[in-house]
Protein backbone atom coordinates (compact mmCIF):
# COMPACT_ATOMS: atom_id res chain seq x y z
CA UNK A 1 0.00 0.00 0.00
CA UNK A 2 1.20 3.11 -0.90
CA UNK A 3 1.80 6.17 1.96
CA UNK A 4 -0.27 8.89 1.50
CA UNK A 5 0.84 12.37 0.80
CA UNK A 6 -0.46 15.39 2.80
CA UNK A 7 -1.92 18.35 1.80
CA UNK A 8 -0.12 21.25 2.80
CA UNK A 9 -2.01 23.50 4.07
CA UNK A 10 -0.97 27.23 4.40
CA UNK A 11 -1.35 28.55 7.61
CA UNK A 12 -1.27 32.31 7.93
CA UNK A 13 -2.20 35.28 10.30
CA UNK A 14 -2.51 38.65 9.44
CA UNK A 15 -1.48 39.08 13.30
CA UNK A 16 2.22 38.20 12.92
CA UNK A 17 4.53 37.04 9.70
CA UNK A 18 5.54 33.67 10.42
CA UNK A 19 9.34 33.95 12.49
CA UNK A 20 8.07 37.58 13.71
CA UNK A 21 7.02 38.59 17.00
CA UNK A 22 3.57 37.69 18.24
CA UNK A 23 1.90 40.48 19.30
CA UNK A 24 1.32 41.04 22.70
CA UNK A 25 -2.65 41.02 22.50
CA UNK A 26 -2.37 37.48 22.48
CA UNK A 27 -0.40 36.48 25.24
CA UNK A 28 -0.47 36.57 28.73
CA UNK A 29 0.90 40.41 29.07
CA UNK A 30 -2.27 41.30 26.72
CA UNK A 31 -5.88 40.35 26.14
CA UNK A 32 -5.12 36.24 26.03
CA UNK A 33 -7.21 36.05 23.01
CA UNK A 34 -6.42 33.71 20.26
CA UNK A 35 -5.45 35.25 16.92
CA UNK A 36 -7.31 34.62 13.52
CA UNK A 37 -5.98 32.10 11.47
CA UNK A 38 -5.75 32.04 7.38
CA UNK A 39 -6.23 28.54 6.06
CA UNK A 40 -5.86 27.96 2.37
CA UNK A 41 -5.43 24.88 0.55
CA UNK A 42 -7.74 22.71 2.73
CA UNK A 43 -7.84 19.37 0.83
CA UNK A 44 -11.83 19.01 -0.45
CA UNK A 45 -12.12 15.79 1.81
CA UNK A 46 -11.65 17.68 4.87
CA UNK A 47 -14.70 16.62 7.53
CA UNK A 48 -13.35 18.88 10.31
CA UNK A 49 -10.00 20.80 11.29
CA UNK A 50 -7.43 20.61 14.42
CA UNK A 51 -5.04 23.45 15.89
CA UNK A 52 -2.59 22.56 18.25
CA UNK A 53 -0.33 25.87 19.54
CA UNK A 54 2.55 24.64 21.68
CA UNK A 55 6.37 26.21 23.05
CA UNK A 56 8.74 23.27 22.52
CA UNK A 57 11.33 26.17 24.34
CA UNK A 58 9.21 25.59 27.62
CA UNK A 59 12.04 24.37 30.47
CA UNK A 60 9.42 21.56 31.14
CA UNK A 61 9.73 20.16 27.71
CA UNK A 62 6.84 21.13 25.13
CA UNK A 63 4.26 23.09 26.50
CA UNK A 64 0.46 22.43 25.26
CA UNK A 65 -1.21 26.15 25.24
CA UNK A 66 -4.11 25.60 22.93
CA UNK A 67 -5.87 22.32 21.41
CA UNK A 68 -9.48 22.52 19.00
CA UNK A 69 -11.06 20.14 16.96
CA UNK A 70 -14.09 19.38 15.17
CA UNK A 71 -13.64 22.67 13.26
CA UNK A 72 -15.96 22.96 10.46
CA UNK A 73 -13.60 23.15 7.58
CA UNK A 74 -15.65 25.82 5.96
CA UNK A 75 -15.40 28.08 9.46
CA UNK A 76 -13.19 31.05 9.72
CA UNK A 77 -10.88 31.22 12.09
CA UNK A 78 -11.51 34.78 13.65
CA UNK A 79 -9.38 36.32 16.82
CA UNK A 80 -10.59 34.47 19.81
CA UNK A 81 -12.62 32.12 18.12
CA UNK A 82 -14.72 29.74 19.64
CA UNK A 83 -15.64 27.30 16.57
CA UNK A 84 -14.84 23.42 17.65
CA UNK A 85 -14.48 21.73 20.99
CA UNK A 86 -11.64 23.26 23.15
CA UNK A 87 -8.94 20.53 24.91
CA UNK A 88 -7.51 20.91 28.54
CA UNK A 89 -4.52 22.27 28.29
CA UNK A 90 -1.10 22.59 30.28
CA UNK A 91 -2.20 25.31 32.30
CA UNK A 92 -4.94 22.75 33.10
CA UNK A 93 -7.44 24.98 32.17
CA UNK A 94 -9.84 24.37 28.72
CA UNK A 95 -9.27 27.51 26.84
CA UNK A 96 -6.37 29.49 24.77
CA UNK A 97 -3.52 30.69 27.07
CA UNK A 98 -1.13 32.68 25.10
CA UNK A 99 2.52 33.11 25.05
CA UNK A 100 3.94 33.65 28.67
CA UNK A 101 7.85 32.37 28.62
CA UNK A 102 9.08 32.06 31.67
CA UNK A 103 12.89 33.52 30.59
CA UNK A 104 13.85 34.75 26.88
CA UNK A 105 12.60 33.88 23.42
CA UNK A 106 10.27 31.05 22.88
CA UNK A 107 8.87 29.90 19.86
CA UNK A 108 5.17 29.01 19.55
CA UNK A 109 4.21 26.58 16.79
CA UNK A 110 0.18 27.07 15.28
CA UNK A 111 -0.79 24.18 13.27
CA UNK A 112 -3.66 22.94 11.97
CA UNK A 113 -4.91 19.60 10.44
CA UNK A 114 -7.33 18.27 7.75
CA UNK A 115 -9.09 15.17 9.29
CA UNK A 116 -10.99 13.11 7.26
CA UNK A 117 -13.70 12.40 10.16
CA UNK A 118 -14.95 14.14 13.45
CA UNK A 119 -12.85 13.12 16.49
CA UNK A 120 -15.78 13.56 18.66
CA UNK A 121 -14.08 13.31 22.06
CA UNK A 122 -15.25 15.49 24.82
CA UNK A 123 -14.21 18.92 25.78
CA UNK A 124 -11.13 19.02 28.02
CA UNK A 125 -9.60 16.16 26.53
CA UNK A 126 -6.03 16.31 26.64
CA UNK A 127 -3.13 16.45 23.89
CA UNK A 128 -2.41 12.88 23.92
CA UNK A 129 -5.80 12.17 23.35
CA UNK A 130 -6.50 14.56 20.76
CA UNK A 131 -3.13 13.01 18.87
CA UNK A 132 -4.33 9.54 19.50
CA UNK A 133 -7.69 10.16 18.17
CA UNK A 134 -6.04 11.60 14.69
CA UNK A 135 -3.84 8.70 13.81
CA UNK A 136 -4.72 7.75 10.54
CA UNK A 137 -7.05 10.61 9.91
CA UNK A 138 -4.85 13.31 8.96
CA UNK A 139 -5.49 14.09 5.28
CA UNK A 140 -3.63 17.69 5.60
CA UNK A 141 -1.58 20.08 7.89
CA UNK A 142 -0.18 23.23 8.09
CA UNK A 143 2.00 25.48 10.52
CA UNK A 144 2.52 29.05 11.68
CA UNK A 145 5.51 29.79 13.94
CA UNK A 146 5.91 32.69 15.85
CA UNK A 147 7.91 34.19 18.59
CA UNK A 148 7.80 36.06 21.89
CA UNK A 149 9.61 37.35 24.72
CA UNK A 150 8.08 39.17 27.60
CA UNK A 151 8.50 42.96 27.13
CA UNK A 152 9.94 43.29 30.50
CA UNK A 153 12.50 40.67 30.34
CA UNK A 154 14.18 41.82 27.39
Amino acid sequence: MEPVELVKILLKSAAFEAGDTIPVQFTCDGDNVSPALELDNIPAETVSLAILMEDPDAPSGTWTHWLVWDIPPSATIEENSSEGILGKNDFGTILYQGPCPPIGTHRYFFRVYALDTKLELPAGSTRPEMLKAMEYHVIGSGELVGLYSHPALT
